[in-house]
């Protein structure tokens, strides 16, 4: 499918901040909650204006409303050579999947990343094996497996 990516502005955080809740509620199995998404967007607006977290969105031909996001944040660490991307969120439609959307909207990270002069872009998979699709659809994009993901909330 052919689609416009571009990076998102503070002014497209109820774009941003609204596809990230649908990413939960799908991954997650939550209920649709207009408080929680209230503050997905409150402070995905707050992040876009950070100066360390940036996302692009996905928009049809058609003009709708974007129909997919990614969202990317700089880290840094040795292992890596200095600065690196990470992407916390990919989230497509799910009408508008198997089209190639995510995989452009990886293609412009990648694109962004190289322009800051980052090393590598870095994604954490969903739990396995029941999102191993999309572990798969990073391997198949060039991503290597290094082992899963952890945390430890504060």
């Amino acid at each position: 499918m052919n689609c416009t990516i571009r990076l998102a502005e503070p002014r497209d955080a109820a774009a941003v901040g609204g596809l990230v809740d649908d990413l939960l509620q799908e991954l997650a199995g939550l209920a649709a909650d207009m408080e929680r998404r209230a503050r997905f967007v409150s402070l995905a607006e707050d992040l876009l204006q950070s100066g360390a977290y940036w996302a692009f969105l996905a928009e049809a031909p058609e003009g709708e409303a974007p129909i997919g996001v990614l969202t990317l944040n700089r880290c840094l660490a040795i292992y890596a050579g200095g600065a690196f991307g990470e992407i916390c969120e990919l989230y497509v439609a799910p009408e508008r999947r198997s089209r190639t959307v995510a995989a452009q909207l990886v293609d412009a990270a990648f694109e962004f990343a190289r322009a800051q002069g980052w090393s590598r872009l870095e994604v954490g998979a969903p739990d396995q094996p029941a999102w191993s699709a999309t572990l798969r659809f990073y391997q198949r994009i060039g991503f290597q497996e290094v082992g899963p993901r952890l945390k430890r909330l504060a």
